[in-house]
């Protein structure tokens, strides 16, 4: 059985989960924007930070034709909405947006547009509106169908579908900004699809350059796999799940520890079948860190469907849609930070993102005034730092800085090696890669004190 993304349909036992009050704790929780059809309803996509210092997302449905919508908040939570989507530019958007290096947003829809099976659209901060590539353009839609989330790697986009591709079981594919599309797997290639199918997330590039990403179904059990794939598209089956053994259908994407390991989830499966964490290394050994529902009335949460965050404190952070924020350390202590209600939000299906500031924000799919969903912020006393947009580059390459309270800044360096910078604004700078400088963390020194990157920067030769 599928469990879909893009609709509203999910287990009686998960409605009842949700209703869990909020448990006291020294974290501070905000609802700060409720959906109410008008300007979207049930967010399923991660927010992202973007230069200006606000925050964009997607609904997945609401707005003018019900289709979704594209938003951007600020910290304070004031939403403007950006577009609304109808049926010929694509709708339903179930992935989060990427801001590339001309500012401009791009993100995907799972069906809809011209071809009626998605789109890679852009959007500028103002909301200037364009489809620069609609699947299934070719015959058999062997350049893929219903695309996920996208990442920025390399010059150019990264992305998986869902289905179409050679064997009609997905692919993952390369994509220019202008929108010349590359396909570099497709899969289900062998009899039984031991390469898996449905690769329902978007990929994370690891530090040796390769690209990594999960298959909710297929692989040597039919219970999904993680898999590595190279820049040309050479693929490699890492693991095949093994439903109660160590989880099953995954639907997060995995994310690439300080620690070189991979960590990631699964919807279902483990020992009480309602999914788990999970590390793997990049040759394939995985551990089980933690199995849902392992506390009585499974107060600790169950079937996480978002990709995790490494916060700057170096444990990772999560949401499942039993209704619950987590964190969990690379060891797999797991400690619930929240628990929602209806009032507060109701199954968050979207993951965490850590703003500049230090605050955790996130969505919720139901729940609000209107029950249409939710945008909240969760503190837990992590300090302000910065985040350079590109994590890697050549000496001379253009980086841009994102932060907060910026303005005033006196210093940039790289692993302590100075570089010329400007404060484009109090959200931004930018700097380029200075001469001499090595692998390491990102400061900038400002009025109020010295802030670190939140991951270290790569010169490469």
């Amino acid at each position: 059985m599928k469990y879909p993304r893009n609709t509203l349909s999910i287990d009686v036992a998960l409605i009842v989960l949700v209703l869990f009050s909020t448990a006291a704790s020294a974290q501070t929780f905000a609802t700060l924007h409720s959906f109410t059809q008008t300007d979207g309803a049930s967010p399923f996509a991660p927010l992202v930070q973007a230069t200006d210092g606000k925050l964009y997302g997607t609904t997945n449905l609401g707005g003018s034709a019900n289709f979704g919508t594209v938003f951007k908040i600020t910290t304070g939570g004031t939403l403007t909405s950006l577009h609304s989507f109808v049926e010929t530019d694509g709708y339903a958007p179930a992935a989060g947006l990427v801001q590339a290096a001309d500012g401009s947003f791009y993100g995907t829809t799972g069906a809809g547009g011209p071809n009626a099976n998605g789109v890679l659209y852009k959007i500028t901060p103002s909301g200037a509106f364009t489809i620069p590539y609609a699947f299934c353009m070719l015959s058999g839609c062997a350049d893929g169908a219903g695309p996920f989330a996208i990442i920025q790697a390399n010059g150019s986009l990264y992305g998986t579908t869902g289905g179409g591709g050679a064997h009609n079981s997905g692919t993952v594919y390369k994509i220019t900004l202008s929108g010349k599309l590359t396909t570099l797997y497709s899969f289900c290639a062998q009899s039984g699809c031991p390469d898996g199918l449905d690769a329902a997330a978007g990929l994370a590039q690891g530090t040796d350059g390769n690209f990594y990403g999960i298959t909710t179904y297929g692989g040597a059990n039919g219970n999904g796999t993680v898999f590595k794939i190279t820049p040309s598209g050479t693929l490699t089956t890492l693991h095949s799940f093994a439903q109660a053994v160590d989880g099953a259908f995954p639907i997060a994407g995995v994310v690439q520890g300080t620690d070189g390991k991979l960590y990631g989830t699964t919807y279902q499966g483990g020992a009480h079948g309602n999914g788990t964490v999970f590390k793997i290394t990049t040759t394939g050994t995985l551990t089980t860190l933690y199995n849902f529902c392992s506390l009585n009335n499974c107060t600790d949460g169950g079937h996480p469907k978002a990709t995790l965050i490494q916060a700057t404190d170096g444990n990772f952070y999560g949401t499942t849609v039993a209704g619950t924020i987590f964190k969990i350390t690379s060891n797999g202590t797991l400690t619930t930070l929240h628990s929602f209600g209806s009032s507060d939000g109701a199954t968050p299906e979207a993951g965490l993102v850590e703003d500049t500031n230090g605050k955790f924000y996130g969505t919720t799919a139901f729940g609000g005034t209107s029950n249409d969903g939710v945008v909240f912020s969760l503190s837990v006393g992590l300090r302000p730092f910065v985040e350079t947009q590109t994590t890697s580059g050549k000496v001379g390459a253009a980086v841009k800085i994102l932060g907060t309270s910026l303005t005033g800044a006196t210093a940039v360096r790289f692993n302590g090696t100075a570089a010329r910078f400007k404060v484009a604004s109090s959200s931004l700078i930018t700097t380029t890669v200075p001469a001499g400088a090595t692998t390491g963390f990102v400061t900038v020194t400002t009025p109020k004190g010295t802030l670190k990157s939140n991951h270290k920067f790569v010169v490469k030769k």
